[in-house]
């Protein structure tokens, strides 16, 4: 098996907090990313910003995901 590189790392670490993210949007209509970078900070391209990245590394994942199972 194949050891993590940072990358990987990284990438597991923001779809976990995507993933949490959007359990807390289902189950309470609580946005965190929204609430600590827009609504505390008034940082909206931040909270874009990790938006994407957790978009990216999701894409990443699949990607590496793929190319395990070959």
């Amino acid at each position: 098996m194949k050891k993590l590189n940072v990358l990987d790392w990284v990438a597991l670490v923001l779809v976990i907090v995507g993933g949490l993210n959007w359990a807390l949007v289902g189950l309470f209509y609580f946005d965190l990313v929204s609430w600590l970078f827009v609504q505390t900070l008034n940082l909206l391209i931040v909270a874009r910003i990790v938006y994407v990245l957790v978009g990216v590394a999701a894409l990443y994942l699949i990607y590496t995901a793929s190319k395990m199972a070959k």
